[in-house]
């Protein structure tokens, strides 16, 4: 949906349109034959996964600005509505896509030897197999509820598949069988989505769990006399969003906790069914979910949660994924040479995946042994299961290091898991600081405070090592004084937040990176109007900062050619000077390089920050400028390659028609992996 005013004001595509356009490029790489097969599975799982989040929060959130009758002007609740209905229209015809997707692939992997079963189709050597598993592991935790029994269902949590069960009892002497409904939650966490079963040595049989129930449903209901039975899948998505409560009387960590248990109350806003379901069970499972008219109710397949096609079974068969491509350890991170003196000596940098992140793990180690080093600080906005980061940073507390950590509660999905992290950290020595009410701190910086001289280590990207083997994304590490000192000042802002600040080097939100940010552009308006060199190339996740959109259509206008590849959102309709290009491929893109031409002198920064309000206003972010030639060399052929890229660069035309750039076939990451292992063999 774009939304326009009057002729005369620019263009632009509301966020939650755009997103849906973004999140269908995912599905087209799903239905790109030359994907091989089961990274094609991992790509439909990811579309279904994105999309029960954006539900989650984004819809959720317009949801809740439709029916805020005395709270929103009138204009904001009739905005809302209309891109509630854009986007149900838009998922309504995705999910056709994306059902016929679904068909194509597995049959692509029955071509391959691998096999979805439904319950009838087993042999008597499956049936025992399964009927073993339901003795072994389902028996107590596939427990039915009658649904005349349960007041609603929406209390339930909504990351499960759902059965709805229709029993017929045939009673003596009754004519007509005696009809109940059950529910039954699909234990897919506690045993997994899919069963392998006994198969041949060419052959694999695989079931989704939800068959493998439909299989054991006398057995469930064991005692019940003669009955037939059919199942019928559903799942729903509920509002996310965390009822935080105000009370003084409660500390942050107690506040956010009690928050993460509120979504479990959320209501449910979307729901997906099997198109089979006999009306009088939908009709039924309906009014257990309280939905109203502006939820999102889709009829589809057989089968709902795609997303766990991510942990789809490989068989073994490595030649239905992508290829291997091993992270590389740059030269200067695996010398025995102490490494911070190394830095100390040039800006050093990582560009994961591509490079290892265990070059950074290194930093830290040596940073905490190093008997110069006095006191480390770091920000942690999202971190691993076993995070190797948090782990150095205890031992670094343990040698004496005086260590702080800046921990952002509120990144969603993971509060959590972030809350258990302070506990264990605070338990080690460390000083927990929970950030800045009111501002999520997002920025990803290290300081490093040293007799031997400071260092800082600034990036785009979490201090994740999960994330790090399939998120793009650039670190910077740096002894120079004027970058470190003000990486210290952020530090000691987010401890003071209302103490003046000012940043010379550093871009600087909530600050002042958003007028730094207009400035510079409007830098290459006054240049092109003058007749000198003028062009921006910006690597970014989104692009819907109102003022933002309006000043690259300004820019754009005047002469000043804007180049932008990104992954996400993005509120431009391209017009003339403008080239927009998303890319999907198998690392997720996510770091931000902004480039402006300054006559002939570029300019370069990364950092954690996207042109969204969010990262402009309401967030503390950090953008640095870089220096070093070989980094700005790298930038430059990162942010080039992607918008060259005719496999997976498809051209973002503010309509969601996503079509491949021409060209002779391009791929960037594949490209740029292939520079780095060269470069790192010193060819």
């Amino acid at each position: 949906m774009v939304s326009k005013k009057d002729s005369a004001e620019v263009r632009y595509v509301e966020r939650d349109v755009s997103w849906m356009y973004f999140n269908r490029r995912i599905l087209q790489e799903a239905e790109k034959p030359g994907v091989p097969v089961l990274e094609r599975m991992s790509f439909l799982g990811i579309y279904s996964n994105n999309l029960d989040e954006f539900f989650r929060v984004r819809v959720a959130s317009l949801n809740r600005i439709a029916d805020s009758k005395d709270k929103v002007p009138k204009a904001e609740r009739e905005r809302a509505k209309e891109t509630i209905k854009e986007i149900n229209r838009l998922n309504a015809a995705y999910n056709k896509e994306f059902e016929h997707a679904v068909g194509v692939v597995t049959g692509e992997l029955a071509n391959h030897g691998i096999r979805l079963l439904h319950e009838t189709d087993l042999d008597e050597e499956q049936k025992l197999f399964i009927k073993r598993l339901y003795l072994d592991r389902l028996n107590g935790i596939t427990n039915p509820v009658w649904l005349d029994e349960i007041k609603e269902i929406g209390d339930s949590y909504d990351d499960s598949i759902y059965l709805a069960v229709k029993r017929s009892q045939w009673v003596e002497g009754k004519k007509k069988p005696v009809v109940m409904h059950a529910l039954i939650k699909v234990p897919g966490r506690e045993v997994g989505r899919f069963v392998e079963l006994p198969s041949s040595a060419d052959r694999h049989d695989i079931m989704f769990l939800d068959d493998v129930i439909r299989f054991c449903l006398p057995l469930i209901f064991i005692g019940g006399g003669k009955c037939s039975y059919e199942a019928y899948s559903f799942k729903f998505t509920k509002d996310a969003e965390m009822d935080i409560d105000n009370d003084l009387s409660y500390g942050v960590v107690q506040k956010v906790a009690k928050g993460v248990k509120s979504r479990k109350r959320g209501e449910p806003i979307r729901v997906i069914y099997d198109e089979h379901m006999p009306k009088d069970l939908l009709r039924k499972v309906m009014s257990k979910l309280n939905v109203d008219q502006l939820d999102t109710i889709v009829s589809g397949g057989r089968y709902q949660n795609h997303k766990d096609f991510m942990a789809f079974p490989g068989c073994g068969l490595k030649e239905l994924r992508y290829p291997a491509w091993t992270p590389i350890v740059k030269p200067e991170m695996e010398t025995e040479e102490c490494v911070l003196d190394t830095i100390r000596r040039k800006d050093r940098f990582l560009h994961v995946p591509y490079h290892s992140f265990n070059s950074f793990i290194r930093v830290l180690r040596e940073a905490a042994l190093n008997p110069d080093v006095r006191e480390i600080r770091a920000t942690l906005y999202r971190l691993a299961k076993d995070s190797k980061v948090v782990n150095t940073l205890i031992c670094a507390a343990r040698n004496g290091k005086k260590v702080s950590v800046v921990i952002e509660l509120l990144a969603r999905f993971d509060e959590e898991s972030n809350i258990n992290w302070s506990k264990r950290m605070q338990e080690a020595g460390i000083e927990v600081v929970f950030g800045v009410e009111g501002l999520k701190v997002h920025s990803k910086l290290v300081y490093i405070g040293c007799r031997g001289g400071d260092i800082a280590c600034i990036g785009t990207g979490n201090f994740h090592e999960g994330n790090a083997k399939t998120y793009t994304d650039y670190m910077v590490m740096t002894a120079r004084p004027s970058l470190v000192r003000e990486v210290r000042k952020v530090f000691d802002f987010i401890r003071k937040p209302f103490k003046p600040v000012r940043f010379r080097e550093l871009l600087v939100s909530p600050n002042d990176m958003k007028p730094r940010i207009l400035r510079m552009i409007d830098t290459e308006i006054k240049n092109a109007k003058a007749g000198a060199e003028a062009w921006l190339k910006v690597k970014i996740n989104h692009v819907t900062d109102t003022d933002v959109v309006a000043k690259l259509y300004e820019a754009a206008a005047a002469g000043v050619k804007v180049d932008i590849v990104l992954r996400g959102n993005c509120s431009l309709v391209p017009a003339e000077n403008m080239h927009v290009v998303g890319i999907i491929d198998r690392y997720l893109e996510h770091s931000r390089i902004l480039i402006f031409a300054n006559a002939g002198s570029p300019r370069y920064f990364i950092g954690s920050a996207d042109w969204m309000p969010r990262n402009l206003v309401n967030r503390v972010e950090v953008l640095t400028p870089v220096y070093d030639e070989d980094l700005q060399r790298d930038l430059a052929r990162t942010v080039d390659y992607g918008l060259r890229d005719t496999t997976n660069g498809r051209i973002v035309d503010g309509h969601g028609r996503n079509e491949l750039q021409p060209g002779d076939p391009f791929r960037s990451q594949e490209q740029l992996y292939n520079d780095y292992l060269r470069e790192g063999m010193g060819i």
